[in-house]
């Protein structure tokens, strides 16, 4: 398998069949974690890679799958694109996971069951998020066909269709499938390929990856000789990486001392890359990417390093504690049942936010109509420009209330 050249990101409100459909386009079900497993939803980012294929003998769009050979003539199929599926938790509680996931997205797709109206709470929030991070590559997928009867596969298609107008998905396709049934995923393969190009990667500019995972892949019982260094998962958005690199990691670990706290980088050597399902030697961006390191494993359980980012030592953005940033708010809060106006943000007042695949909480020391300086609780690496997710609490939950963009 090639190194994926994009990454395509499953959203939609929780159990509307993404992690379901994943399976059926990657044969990964991408549930892991023991939690996600018992409770049926997925808690953590999950990872799938496949080949889209084409056969050269069957008419569009039964032509497109994902098989080596053609389920309809036979024939050996064609490699179009490896891409990677990003899915993302759907459940109102894990907001901040989708908006991490969403940093590292090329395009979506918007999982929207049948057997309920639409739009659900959480429909309603990741397109908000879609739009706010600036993804406008988009396929709306009606899941889950085969539990309704034909009359209410319209209806559902046209409840679609009006809850997207006027929104960033507003000229998206919308398939009908079913995913646990393998219905018409063809047509959905076909549509992938169309209206989710791969982007222009800019290769000339310093290596730059956003950690969206990190973990220790070691089994108890291993001998000293057997220890393998931590892994980090991630994307990278420019530039590349090869085997033997020498890399920085920022902000690093929390170091406290005499009653101070301060954030240093860490600096290690890539040992091996893989991209997809395939070790590498070079590593370029599209598609998510495993790094082998040198690093202590312990330093990387259990995602410690998500959120953070791995360069050429020297290279990487500053390490932030707080900045100013242009504010653009919602009109109005979604993703709940009474969508009440959003006010302006206030002075003291704590907001979560999301910037890469890092999370984070600022409070606000300064904030006036349009602009808003914070203080953050855990700091980034990130360059002017940059955009942040805002979130507020409301009603014990965190929700997406509009976007910033970084001034200093």
């Amino acid at each position: 398998m090639a190194q994926p050249s994009l990454n395509i990101g499953m959203v939609g409100h929780v159990d509307h069949g993404k992690t379901t459909l994943v399976r059926a386009l990657s044969g990964v079900w991408t549930d892991t974690h023991s939690e996600e497993i018992k409770r049926g939803i997925s808690i953590r980012l999950g990872y799938a890679d496949t080949v889209f294929r084409k056969c050269p003998e069957c008419p569009e769009p039964q032509c497109y799958t994902v098989e080596k050979k053609c389920a309809h003539c036979g024939a050996k199929t064609d490699e179009i694109k490896t891409v990677s599926f990003v899915d993302a938790p759907g459940h109102e509680t894990l907001m901040a996971t989708m908006l991490s996931g969403a940093a590292i997205m090329d395009g979506a797709m918007l999982v929207i069951a049948a057997n309920e109206t639409c739009p659900q709470p959480q429909t309603k929030e990741h397109l908000m998020a879609l739009n706010v991070i600036g993804i406008k590559n988009i396929v709306i997928v009606q899941n889950k066909i085969d539990l309704v009867p034909k009359e209410r596969v319209l209806e559902s298609y046209q409840e679609i269709k009006d809850f997207v107008k006027g929104t960033v998905a507003e000229n998206a396709p919308i398939i009908p499938i079913s995913a646990q049934q393998n219905v018409n995923v063809d047509a959905l393969i076909q549509a992938l390929d169309t209206y989710i190009p791969v982007p222009e990667h800019k290769l000339e500019k310093e290596a730059q990856m956003l950690i969206a995972r990190s973990f220790d892949i070691n089994h108890p019982g291993y001998t000293y000789e057997e220890i393998k260094g931590g892994v980090i998962g991630g994307t990278l958005t420019q530039g590349s990486f090869k085997e033997g690199d020498d890399v920085e990691i920022r902000p690093g670990l929390k170091i406290t001392s005499d009653g101070v706290t301060r954030w240093e980088s860490v600096f290690t050597k890539i040992t091996e890359i893989h991209a997809g399902k395939s070790k590498v030697k070079k590593a370029v961006p599209g598609g998510l990417l495993a790094l082998g390191t040198q690093l202590d494993p312990s330093l990387t359980k259990g995602d410690s390093l998500t959120g953070q980012v791995v360069g050429i030592p020297g290279t990487l953005p500053p390490t932030r504690d707080g900045f100013l940033m242009k504010l653009d708010l919602l009109d109005r809060v979604v993703g709940v049942t009474n969508e009440s106006e959003i006010n302006e943000i206030k002075t003291s007042e704590p907001l979560m936010l999301n910037i890469g695949t890092a999370t984070t909480v600022g409070v606000v020391t300064s904030a006036r109509k349009d602009l808003a300086e914070v203080k953050l609780k855990r700091p980034v690496c990130v360059e002017t420009g940059a955009h942040v997710a805002i979130s507020r609490r409301i009603d014990s939950r965190w929700r997406l209330i509009g976007v910033g963009v970084i001034e200093d």
